[in-house]
């Protein structure tokens, strides 16, 4: 019976994992790789749409400019939907703002799969846009919502899952962009449209699981129903330790208030956070990951590899950081955030620095195109290791309940504004440093590491309130422990 009890406990877990993961950051993968397959097919779309309306043709550089357009309202999106997640995840808690985030997404289905029928090139982009402030929405509200659910000795890994489904969804957006299925020249409004599948299915499934138990406790007061959520996910036994620790958390935040992002800049208490959340956060972005994605398909047709191949071979590039991050997540308790940070950067160092010897030198041998596709690869698995899932991490573990949702936003606000500013600057960074191009990212790779080593807290095993203590510490050396919880609150009117 205690068996099953645990089977049981587990399945509520796991089911909220993937309930959540599967509208959050899974479509932020996904959306972010399909839009590759049908680039040709979308820009005739676009020229042909015009010469029905004008009867001549649309010049080439417009071509590309409507081109660059729908591709960048995907992360302008983005930063409009971390905006939008710290008030929602306020107001409507976790697990409504994953909801109500859907309504987006059917949105954007419909001007996707439409849109040729109404030779409209605007119903694209606009879809590029709802669909990127789903991406914004569930990449900060999805970890927010599972760190928050889980135990603090699985915390760490139950977080990593963000970063394995926005993985997933890379990996599963190749494989549906691929020819054979949804790639052809017909099929591209359905490819787009595709993103209704994940949305619906989490329809169908979050709202049969709990509200994180800490939103019901701290924020909505309420804890009936945070006993119960934690019934759920925990199973009925030995619940008493950690309704202590959330109590204790909750009686160091009585009194406050949902903290905006602008606020968290002004507080000496929360220096160290911000830091650790900016300078990680940005160098997620300018970590050059991305670069190496753009530099694949080129070194794999020098390597030989036929152009009807090389989608297939793309296809291992996202399964690379899909096995690293389950590494991840496998050892993240054992390891601890620190080493995963630092020794994912110092690999990216080691493989961008060999990367860019192999780039100098490829003219001169024959095999050094294969040596820069191998550090391609390894470059993404030292990426998916450390910092595509420990960078999420950080705003859940660093910040208390007040100031979560506003971290999220921050952090959320920089690495897409990050991702379009480099998205943007990319073409220009290749033209001009040529075989070098990956040597600014080196910079980054080094700093990150050696702040992730010098100053990231570690916080594995510890609970919200130690980890304020261990901060409250590090913001204000000499003055001993933090905010401290010294039971339950008395009230002096009816104490006998």
């Amino acid at each position: 019976m205690r068996a099953l009890r645990r089977l049981v406990q587990g399945r509520v877990l796991l089911l909220t994992i993937c309930a959540a993961g599967i509208g959050g950051t899974f479509q932020f993968g996904y959306n972010l790789s399909i839009i590759n397959a049908p680039t040709l097919h979308i820009q005739e779309f676009t020229n042909e749409t015009w010469r029905m309306r004008t009867g001549q043709p649309l010049p080439d550089h417009l071509v590309l400019l409507v081109w660059s357009l729908i591709v960048s309202l995907y992360p302008l999106g983005g930063l409009l939907g971390a905006l939008l997640a710290g008030p929602l995840a306020v107001t409507l808690g976790r697990k409504k703002s994953l909801l109500v985030n859907n309504v987006f997404v059917l949105a954007a289905a419909a001007l996707f799969g439409f849109s040729r029928r109404a030779g409209s090139f605007e119903m694209i982009m606009l879809g590029r846009l709802l669909v990127g402030i789903s991406a914004g929405v569930g990449m900060n509200v999805q970890p927010m919502y599972l760190g928050e659910s889980a135990p603090k000795e699985l915390r760490g890994a139950v977080a990593m899952t963000s970063a394995i489904f926005t993985a997933l969804g890379l990996v599963m957006g190749q494989v549906v962009g691929l020819r054979e299925l949804l790639g052809g020249p017909q099929a591209w409004p359905l490819l787009l449209a595709s993103c209704l599948v994940p949305g619906v299915l989490q329809l169908a499934s979050l709202p049969l699981l709990p509200e994180s138990p800490r939103y019901l406790l701290i924020d909505r007061g309420d804890p009936a129903a945070c006993q119960a959520a934690l019934q759920r996910l925990r199973g009925p036994a030995d619940l008493a330790g950690e309704l202590a620790e959330l109590e204790q958390e909750r009686a160091v935040c009585r009194g406050g208030r949902a903290r905006r992002p602008w606020e968290l800049f002004r507080e000496r208490a929360l220096r160290r956070q911000v830091a650790s959340l900016v300078v990680l956060g940005g160098a997620m972005e300018l970590c050059g990951n991305d670069t190496m994605y753009a530099y694949a398909l080129a070194l794999f047709s020098q390597a030989g590899i036929s152009q009807d191949k090389i989608q297939y071979a793309a296809i291992g590039t996202g399964g690379c950081e899909l096995l690293a991050t389950l590494l991840s997540c496998l050892v993240i308790e054992r390891a601890g955030r620190r080493v995963l940070m630092t020794g994912g950067y110092g690999l990216m160092t080691c493989w961008g620095s060999v990367f860019t010897v192999a780039l100098s030198l490829q003219g001169s041998f024959s095999w050094m195109p294969y040596l820069a596709m191998a550090c391609i690869f390894a470059s993404i698995l030292s990426f998916g290791i450390g910092p595509a899932g420990v960078t999420g991490i950080l705003a859940t573990e660093l910040f208390d309940q007040m100031a979560r949702p506003a971290a999220y936003m921050v952090c959320g606000a920089l690495m897409w504004t990050m991702m379009f500013l480099v998205g943007l600057a990319f073409p220009f960074i290749m033209e001009g440093l040529s075989h070098f191009i990956y040597v600014p990212f080196l910079c980054v790779c080094v700093c990150a590491a050696v702040y992730s080593g010098l100053f990231l807290p570690e916080t594995r095993g510890k609970s919200f309130v130690e980890i304020s203590e261990e901060l409250h510490r590090l913001n204000f050396p000499g003055r001993g422990r933090g905010p401290a919880w010294a039971g339950l609150e008395v009230i002096r009117s009816t104490e006998l």
